[in-house]
């Protein structure tokens, strides 16, 4: 547990605070207006603190800070620290789902209008993010007949260029054929212009245009041209349709819903810009710290406004209730803008029926994942908690490390380490290892190897010396590779798994800091050091389940990579050497035969037929396989 300072060594200065566990990890971080205040409501008897925070004290070893200058740079410096050590005990905001964005790749010289999900780049205008797929394919649909954009990818676009000849979409007048020269860089510059303005919600210019030059061509009797711009106009209408219109076009506004219980919370975020909803995101909070409403406020605009915002920052924030220092954070806004933004709390008229509509939205969404949801969270629980009193261990195993070997017949030697932390899959903890010492068919031997090889690092990593960096005097970041031990250390196999684990442990003298066991695929038997017999879990328990699944990840894992491997030594061993045949080719001829034995199997003609293929590098690999 941590000790208390002196008080007189805490300033009381604004700045931000970070507790550590005994590995030195960081495991909560926060932000204060003065540090020796807000430092102080931890030393108290923890039977008056949060039973979350009582934990989060009992496991910190130490608490370090930093200080500024001012609140701003606390909150700036609190969200930077968050974001770069993912602490246990902050809350962590996670998408419930992966929402759609329409795209303009404006960083291209022909840019391409595209439906992404995932993580946003630089030189892409976004829009959105829409609910639905479809939602949005059908708008981009609707706009291609006035703003006929490219939406094909850049193989595609290069391809089209040597033949020469435009796609379907240019004929169907969905696309301006910039592949083939039908239209000028400067109009097609205006073309994406006007489609990231009407997106934008300028949409009563882009319609009064398209009137103006109906009515033109009517009159000058090109009436082919007047029934073409009609039908672009029809488009756009239903477009606009699909926009709801909340407010004055003057108005960008940000609105957050919030439902939630003891453990987590359910934050829907509308997005109103110039007057029309153009997107909606939904979260999934834990709240692992103690956090009143207004506090919850402050995670949620940290975590929205932390980076940069895809849509930018609103002028005003709609919240259900006030954050804890909403000065600071309107001083911060109105800094990442450039301009005055407000946070309010909706009150009447309009944004007050909005607001509400929001957080209908993010009860229901509660609902539906306390529904999926709510079996998994206790059941993590009750795993960890099981796991500790059947294996005897000195805490609940909050980080469970699991190792498997795969092979064929002593070849192509892999290990797998896989994480679970609070029971899920850590799955940017997991390693790979390629046995190098053990010559012949020996899982004892590779076991030994793959353990000596990832605690050897643990080891090395923990005994180097924190460096600082010489401008700033702050630590520089430790390399997290393998620096976090495991609380439970699980092998995949019987009594001869557990002897190797147990002696790689003892040989490098953690046999008293890691607990160890081994899971028997054969009647699940879980056995620990010191027992002869294994330890008797129960049949269909939350703590059996746990085990079999990260024993069954580990397997896959280690499956997959030595897959990868023994495809990869027998392509080159089967196909190497064929003249004209490089990789690109290679990769070609297997994909389109559907492996290496249907390309040994292949006729002359039937090598011959792919139009692609020249024919003496088809004969050259028919000879490789049918030469005498």
């Amino acid at each position: 547990m941590v000790t208390r300072p002196p008080t007189g060594t805490i300033p009381e200065l604004p700045g931000s605070y970070q507790f550590k566990d005994i590995h030195g990890r960081v495991i909560y971080v926060g932000k204060a207006s003065n540090l020796r205040q807000r430092l102080s409501n931890y030393f108290q008897d923890p039977a008056q603190l949060h039973p979350r925070t009582a934990q989060m004290v009992a496991t910190a070893e130490s608490v370090e800070w930093v200080t500024v200058r001012n609140e701003v740079e606390a909150l700036i410096l609190e969200f930077s620290l968050i974001k770069q050590h993912h602490p246990r005990f902050n809350v962590r905001l996670r998408d419930d789902k992966s929402y759609p964005f329409l795209a303009v790749t404006t960083d291209e010289e022909w840019p391409r209008a595209v439906v992404m999900r995932g993580r946003t780049r630089k030189g892409t205008r976004y829009f959105g993010p829409y609910p639905h797929a479809y939602a949005i394919r059908d708008t981009l649909d609707l706009l291609l007949r006035t703003f006929p954009l490219r939406t094909c990818s850049p193989g595609k676009f290069n391809q089209h260029n040597k033949l020469g000849r435009p796609c379907l979409l240019f004929h169907i007048e969905k696309c301006s054929g910039p592949c083939v020269g039908e239209v000028s860089a400067e109009a097609y510059a205006e073309l994406v212009k006007e489609f990231c303005d009407f997106l934008d919600g300028d949409t009563d210019e882009i319609v009064a245009k398209l009137q103006q030059d109906m009515s033109q061509a009517a009159q000058a009797l090109e009436y082919e041209k007047a029934a073409r711009l009609r039908d672009r106009l029809q488009s756009v209408a239903k477009a606009i349709e699909k926009q709801q219109i909340v407010g004055e076009k003057s108005e960008d506004i940000d609105l957050i819903g919030i439902a939630q219980d003891e453990l987590e919370a359910a934050i829907q975020i509308f997005y109103v810009r110039k007057g029309r909803v153009v997107g909606r995101k939904g979260f999934i909070l834990d709240k692992v710290e103690d956090l009143s409403q207004s506090g919850l406020i402050d995670r949620i605009i940290e975590a929205l406004y932390g980076d940069e915002p895809v849509l930018g920052v609103p002028k005003m924030v709609l919240v259900p209730d006030l954050p804890l220092a909403m000065a600071t954070y309107e001083e911060w806004l109105s800094f990442q803008r450039g301009s005055k933004v407000e946070i309010r709390i909706p009150q009447r008229g309009d944004k007050r029926e909005l607001h509400e509509l929001v957080t209908r939205n993010a009860t229901e969404e509660f609902l539906r994942h306390r529904m999926k949801r709510s079996a998994d969270h206790n059941a993590r629980s009750r795993a960890l908690t099981e796991l500790q009193d059947l294996l005897g261990l000195p805490e609940a195993p909050l980080r469970i490390e699991c190792y498997d070997m795969a092979h064929l017949q002593g070849t192509d030697y892999v290990g797998s380490m896989v994480v679970l932390e609070d029971g899920l899959p850590a799955k940017r903890e997991y390693r790979r290892f390629k046995v190098k010492e053990v010559p012949g068919n020996d899982d004892y031997a590779a076991m030994e190897e793959v353990l000596t090889r990832r605690f050897s690092a643990y080891i090395e990593e923990r005994e180097q010396p924190i460096e600082t960096d010489d401008l700033s005097g702050q630590h520089k970041p430790r390399s997290r590779k393998f620096v976090y031990p495991p609380q439970l250390l699980l092998v995949d196999g019987g009594k001869g798994q557990l002897a190797v684990a147990e002696r790689v442990l003892r040989n490098l003298g953690l046999e008293h800091e890691i607990p160890v066991a081994s899971l028997a695929k054969r009647f699940e038997e879980v056995f620990i050091p010191g027992r002869s017999e294994p330890v008797e879990v129960p049949r269909g328990s939350d703590a059996l389940f746990m085990l079999q699944r990260i024993r069954d990840e580990a397997h896959r894992f280690a499956n997959s990579f030595h897959r990868e491997l023994r495809d990869k030594r027998m392509v080159s061993s089967a196909l190497d050497g064929i003249p004209g045949l490089g990789e690109a080719r290679r990769k070609k001829v297997i994909k389109s035969f559907g492996g290496v034995n249907a390309v040994k199997k292949a006729t002359l003609e039937e090598l011959q037929a792919q139009s692609w293929l020249p024919e003496e590098v088809a004969q050259a690999i028919y000879n490789k396989f049918h030469s005498s």
